[in-house]
């Protein structure tokens, strides 16, 4: 197969890269060129994506690191050649500068319509410290989610369908959201609060694989990796904000003047939606430049996660204490549930899925047993909760999520076991955890637009 011709710069690459893999004694001339049609295509895919060819060509030897050694290890060999490429700045006679200055223009201005987002409802009078505190919990992921998808849908080119799926979907969460005037000590509110973002960032994942979820297979798990260094991006640029508004408040109280008002009026939370957009830019623009963290990350947080459920059961087994039921600790159950059900999906969107098995898979298949474990307890306890109390918007929400958490996690626990004893492929766990995603932002839709009707208000 003949590749297309790319730029000077691109095939100059490929050149140096294939170059590379021929003087390797172990590798024969149709070997490279079968790696190099897959290399062409999967940059052919990233350009389409709206990637440059630099980017494109970066990201696409990384991949081909799961394909082949010599390719990971000419990766691993060059990563100065490869930083520079993905990092250096356009020059001026660069045809893609252009379109990255667009891009941070666009990223810029939308960055700042979220900031002012935030602080419309300061004109009615609805105050994030006072009575309007509810409308801004209910709307919290309306403020900037819609921005985010506008973002990615033209940066995916979507089509109109896709465009006029994403407005009607935003403009259906907010009256769903806002329909009913929730009293001051109902449990649908909270519950609206929580779900919301949830159904909400389908609609982003949407956004990201161009408008078809479901006929993109490769991009899900792609939207997956995006969200899991968006929240990295997130949390560092949070710990910087955290920085700056604590010298911010020491330099003003310094000259005895208080800019508290100013912190928790127009910094906090206009940085807080400015960084959602901000996070994702970088995350499209260095693209796969942080997934390295990825494995770090989850073979940090795998074991420690593994000791404190383990005592968590061992301190529940020794005391006979059951598990407590209060809305605040089936919270904390569900987050910890779901943060284990995450750990694992971007592990596995980080990992190889043709190496073999490994004391880190075992270590997985541990987290995901002692989580089913908790699971099944926190769900003994809201059945006797509801046994003696009856049903009520909260125990029923707490009752589903933990249902749907343990089918994942018992999917995932299935597909690993036959993983690590040689009788399935990584791949069919990537597939099972792949396809059961759309399950909790379905939920939290129905959670948001059916229990007002179910439970009244």
């Amino acid at each position: 197969m003949t590749p297309a011709a790319g730029s000077a710069s691109l095939e100059q690459q490929i050149a140096h890269w294939r170059q590379y893999l021929g003087n390797r004694p172990a590798m024969q001339a149709p070997d490279v060129a079968e790696l190099e049609d897959h290399l062409r295509d999967q940059v052919k895919l990233l350009a389409a994506a709206g990637l440059d060819e630099d980017e494109a060509f970066f990201i696409a030897v990384r991949r081909m690191g799961n394909l082949d050694a010599l390719s990971r290890e000419f990766a691993r060999e060059h990563p100065e050649r490869l930083w520079k490429q993905l990092t250096a700045p356009a020059g001026d006679g660069d045809a893609a500068a252009p379109a990255a200055r667009a891009e941070l223009g666009i990223v810029i201005a939308l960055a700042i319509l979220a900031a002012l987002a935030i602080k419309i409802p300061a004109l009615f009078g609805l105050q994030m410290n006072g009575p309007g505190g509810a409308f801004y919990a209910r709307n919290a992921g309306l403020f900037v989610l819609p921005l985010l998808a506008a973002y990615l849908a033209w940066k995916r080119r979507a089509g109109v369908a896709a465009w006029t799926w994403l407005g009607t979907a935003f403009a259906a969460a907010a009256f769903c959201a806002n329909l009913h005037s929730f009293g001051p000590h109902s449990d649908l509110q909270p519950l609206t609060a929580l779900h919301l973002p949830i159904a909400l960032w389908f609609a982003v994942g949407v956004a990201y694989v161009g408008g078809g979820w479901f006929a993109a297979a490769g991009r899900r798990m792609d939207f997956v990796r995006f969200s899991g260094e968006l929240f990295i991006y997130y949390v560092l640029i949070a710990l910087g904000g955290g920085l700056l508004t604590a010298l911010t408040l020491m330099m003003f109280r310094a000259i005895g003047v208080d800019a508290e008002w100013f912190a928790q009026g127009w910094l906090v939370p206009c940085g807080a939606m400015s960084a959602v957009i901000v996070g994702s830019w970088l995350v499209e623009a260095k693209q796969s430049v942080i997934e390295n963290m990825a494995p770090v990350l989850t073979r940090l947080f795998t074991p420690l996660l593994v000791l404190v459920l383990l005592a968590f059961l061992a301190t529940m087994a020794w005391t006979g204490h059951p598990v407590d039921v209060q809305r605040e600790v089936l919270i904390a159950f569900d987050v910890l549930l779901a943060l284990v059900a995450g750990l694992v999906l971007y592990a596995a969107s980080a990992r190889d899925p043709l190496a073999a098995p490994g004391f880190f898979d075992g270590m997985q298949l541990l987290l995901v047993a002692c989580a089913l474990l908790v699971d099944a307890l926190a769900l003994a306890a809201i059945a006797r909760r509801i046994s003696a109390f009856g049903f009520s918007a909260n125990r029923v929400a707490a009752l589903a999520e933990n249902l749907i958490l343990l089918v994942n996690l018992a999917g995932v626990a299935w597909y690993y076991t036959a993983f690590l004893r040689r009788r399935g492929a990584f791949a069919m766990l990537e597939q099972w955890q792949v396809a059961y995603l759309p399950v909790y932002p379905a939920w939290a839709a129905f959670v948001v637009v059916a229990f007002p009707l179910i439970f009244g208000l």
